[in-house]
């Protein structure tokens, strides 16, 4: 090594988790050091791809108004905001992971959830509401659906923007373009981490080492090793540089491995989108309005229930089945019903699309989809939908389909009104759900279920919280209240 430094607390990672424990140490009169791996132009982590929305527990816009106190009056009596309570959220996150889901993690996850939002504005993160993602008019009136009202001002690149500059007013240093690489562990106890930066090599010591460096989903022989095969072939919907460092780390050091190990949370992307996330273009490459239309694949057949819940509760594990399909692909037909309604993202320059004004013509159209049994799909789901049932976007209104093999439970409209628009999407990994063990402190725990003293855990890497599916807007929420807890109890090491 050529230099050895000394600080209390070292946070590795720079995104949502990583910034938040460094801010908590510090609270604790802590010296942090944050390691990025990513030059400063890519620093962030995933959550600077995000969109930004945010799942807490809310009794109302009185709540909503702590969060956001610059909405207007007419926002605030006009606007159907909803509640999201405490026994809501146990209940999503229990019904999406199969109940499998750590108790003591949903419940610090749950409890922590607005308390911690309200915290991160005091360091200049704002937040707005998800008009353009989360909200249907209906009969004149913006109404929120699904849970989530909410999302951080300039999404992903705002909350980190505002992180980092909350890191920089509170003397916190960011190191970019380290790649921490090993542990150091000495007495039993976790004193340090080795860095590569560049061609220099060097210790940093410390007190309390955080780890917040995202999983292992940009790491294709990792994703096939557990998630299985054809996992090589997803697109990667952001950092490139989350390839499991930090789990390798912990578990070299004699770290529990805990969680879904074989599954993520993987979404429909587009299928041109490159192979790790763009910047510029941000989380819009997603495509998430599917519950409006219908998907079919290269055999021109649908093969999921697009309408069998909110897309906030069916997105996360639709990739997988995307991802499943004859050469990994899919397209999203709609007519001009509900092409108004559809999500900001399909209106980017960035786009797989093609319209047409007959559904016949529209067929020609769809790459690598048989032509006659697209038709014959088409044909048949049309006269399967039940039209004696209303149309209501914001809420699940039951106007499903009778008699189809794959049925579509909710939001099903014929797709009989020109002009035709499809959307060819791919799957896209967003982040695995298998990570480390940590208790309630985010103290990582080792095979004997001890804590490996000096070494706390937040974000991605986290597992137990997530099995099979995902609450949308769950994963920037759970990375800051761990993240906190995190930094909190490793500054609270530090300096006693």
């Amino acid at each position: 090594m050529d230099r050895i430094t000394e600080q209390d607390v070292i946070v590795v990672g720079a995104g949502n988790a990583a910034l938040c424990a460094a801010l908590a140490a510090r609270e604790r009169g802590a010296r942090v050091t944050v390691l990025e791996r990513a030059p400063e132009g890519e620093s962030g982590g995933n959550s600077r791809y995000t969109a930004g929305a945010v799942r807490f527990v809310f009794g109302g816009v009185n709540d909503l108004v702590e969060l956001m106190p610059d909405l207007t009056e007419d926002e605030r009596h006009n606007v159907d905001f909803g509640t999201y309570t405490r026994e809501q959220y146990f209940d999503d996150l229990g019904r999406l992971t199969q109940w499998r889901s750590d108790p003591d993690l949903a419940e610090a996850l749950i409890d922590g959830s607005f308390d911690t939002l309200r915290w991160m504005r005091g360091y200049r993160v704002r937040f707005n509401p998800s008009y353009g993602r989360q909200a249907f008019r209906v009969d004149g009136r913006y109404r929120f659906w699904g849970g989530l009202a909410v999302e951080v001002w300039g999404g992903g690149p705002g909350l980190v923007q505002a992180l980092t500059e909350a890191a920089g007013a509170h003397d916190i240093p960011i190191l970019y373009g380290a790649r921490a690489t090993d542990l150091v562990e000495e007495d039993g106890a976790v004193r340090g981490v080795d860095v590569r930066r560049g061609r220099e090599r060097f210790r940093l010591r410390a007190d309390a080492v955080v780890l917040a460096c995202g999983g292992f989903e940009s790491n294709a022989e990792w994703r096939t090793r557990y998630l299985g095969p054809g996992w090589d072939l997803a697109k990667v919907r952001g950092t490139r540089y989350n390839t499991g460092d930090g789990i390798r780390m912990a578990l070299d050091a004699g770290a529990m491995p805990y969680g879904h190990w074989s599954g993520c949370h993987a979404v429909g992307w587009d299928r041109n989108a490159p192979p790790f996330g763009d910047l510029a273009v941000g989380d819009n490459f997603q495509k998430h309005s599917y519950p409006l239309g219908i998907m079919v694949n290269a055999d021109g057949r649908r093969f999921v229930d697009e309408g069998a819940d909110f897309r906030n509760y069916t997105y996360a594990r639709y990739g997988k089945v995307i991802l499943d399909q004859p050469d990994q692909f899919a397209w999203q037909v709609f007519d001009s019903k509900v092409v108004p309604l559809l999500r900001d993202e399909y209106r980017i320059r960035e786009v797989t699309k093609v319209a047409a004004g007959t559904v016949e013509e529209l067929a020609g159209k769809l790459e690598g989809v048989d032509p006659e049994a697209f038709l014959r799909t088409v044909r048949e789901y049309n006269e399967a939908v039940r039209t004696d049932v209303p149309f209501n976007p914001a809420v699940k209104d039951g106007r499903g389909t009778r008699g189809l093999a794959v049925p579509k439970s909710n939001w099903a409209n014929r797709l009989d009104e020109p002009p035709f628009e499809a959307f060819q999407i791919t799957c896209g990994i967003t982040f695995t759900f298998g990570g480390l063990k940590v208790d309630e402190a985010c103290r990582v725990l080792d095979t004997e279920g001890e804590p490996i003293p000096g070494l706390y855990a937040a974000g991605e890497l986290v597992g137990g919280l997530f099995y099979f599916n995902y609450p949308g807007g769950t994963g920037l929420v759970s990375g800051a209240v761990f993240g906190r807890r995190a930094g909190a109890a490793a500054g609270a090491r530090a300096t006693a």
